[in-house]
């Protein structure tokens, strides 16, 4: 598996002799390739650059309109949608104009000064190129965007000068295969498949993945050679592309770079100390952070001395009880509760004792509803007042 050499210093270069690959100089590592790795800013900027090559397309400005009709207005019992005049075939009398009608007009008729292009902020484009720079040195970046790179022995993978001078197509494949690049050729052969849709009849017939792509600095005819090969892309250093650094807004392309190419991007991007020296006062992005481990940073022991310990607050449960039942709820709420509780008692007892008292006097009182003495006066009241 490739190893990971975005985290080190320098690079191996590969020089190719009649059999073996071997190490011929080693390069330090360009500062583009540490650069933040960003894809929303990728992804943004790719999807409005492809927008920059599309031609404009639009329907004709009478389409729809080329019937002699006018609608027939209120009262017949028909809609109001514009009908064809004449008579004497059965076009006459139909709808017209209208997105409903057969023969209409469509909806909003698309026109050829619709905003097709966008413009992108240069400073965008180049941040953009710079994060898809540095994702093609991460070997588990390259890994998930598909490609076959088991067999290499270095990612970023930096070949001698002398793969310039190639000519010839069946050279350039003897070179894929010897440093390990092979399998993702044949991957993308595997791949290619007929075009679902309509685009299979117009001239894209066929889609396939993408394969390496070779930077270069010297155009001594490497373009040539690695033209037909399927899925090998070829650039020059000076002009990358973002729509071959990361195609489909994806991050990681297998690059394969020559040596002059790969020393050129300090002098094309510059570093976080020096300016670029091709771009106008341009100067490399900056990581937000030195290191993205918030954890490991915190849990650090330089950052864990000097901290407090951490304060944890158990949370209680207020349990909700109703005072109006509850005494003892109450007298907190008011103290005096307590006395008026006592002396509403007190009140109750007395009043208690008192009729109990009453009752019983009543119970032990003698009756004088037969006494005959009474009797005798209640016969001579009512004979008096009989005789009256």
């Amino acid at each position: 598996m490739s190893s990971l050499a975005a985290c080190r210093p320098v690079v191996s270069v590969y020089s190719i002799d009649a059999d073996t690959v071997k190490v011929s100089s080693q390069v330090v590592l360009p500062t583009v390739f540490t650069a933040p790795i960003r894809p929303d800013v990728v992804n943004f900027v790719h999807t409005n650059m492809a927008k920059n090559k599309r031609q404009a397309y639009a329907v004709s400005r009478g389409a729809g309109h080329q019937h002699s009709a006018e609608s027939w207005g209120t009262g017949r019992a028909v809609s109001r949608i514009p009908r064809v005049q004449g008579g004497g075939t059965q076009r006459a009398g139909q709808g017209a104009f209208g997105n409903m009608c057969r023969s209409g007009r469509m909806f909003a008729p698309t026109r050829i000064w619709r905003k097709w292009h966008r413009k992108i902020n240069v400073n965008q484009r180049r941040y953009a190129v710079a994060s898809a720079l540095a994702a093609s040195a991460l070997p588990s970046l390259v890994t998930a965007r598909g490609h076959r790179i088991e067999k290499l022995s270095e990612i970023p993978c930096v070949l001698d000068d002398m793969v310039e001078s190639l000519q010839k197509t069946s050279q350039a494949v003897k070179l894929l295969a010897k440093i390990g690049a092979d399998e993702d050729i044949e991957k993308v052969k595997d791949s290619k498949k007929i075009r679902t849709g309509r685009g299979k009849s117009r001239n894209r017939r066929y889609v396939m993945r993408r394969g390496p792509l070779i930077v270069y600095a010297s155009p001594n005819g490497l373009e040539k050679a690695f033209r037909n090969i399927p899925g090998v892309e070829v650039a020059h250093v000076e002009r990358l592309n973002l729509l071959q650094l990361a195609p489909g807004g994806h991050l990681g392309r297998f690059v394969i770079w020559t040596k002059t190419a790969f020393e050129k991007l300090d002098t094309l991007y510059g570093t976080y100390s020096k300016k670029s020296n091709m771009k106008v006062d341009y100067t490399l992005p900056r990581h937000l952070m030195n290191n993205a481990n918030l954890g490991r940073i915190i849990n650090s022991d330089e950052i864990q001395s000097i901290v407090r310990p951490g304060i944890y607050h158990k949370h209680r449960r207020c349990q909700k009880k109703n005072p109006l039942k509850n005494l003892g709820v109450m007298v907190k709420l008011n103290p005096y509760t307590l006395v008026a509780r006592r002396t509403e008692l007190r009140a109750q007892a007395l009043r208690k004792e008192k009729k109990a008292e009453i009752l019983a006097a009543k119970r032990n009182k003698k009756s004088t509803v037969n006494d005959p003495k009474r009797r005798e006066q209640s016969r001579a009241l009512f004979a008096k007042n009989s005789a009256d």
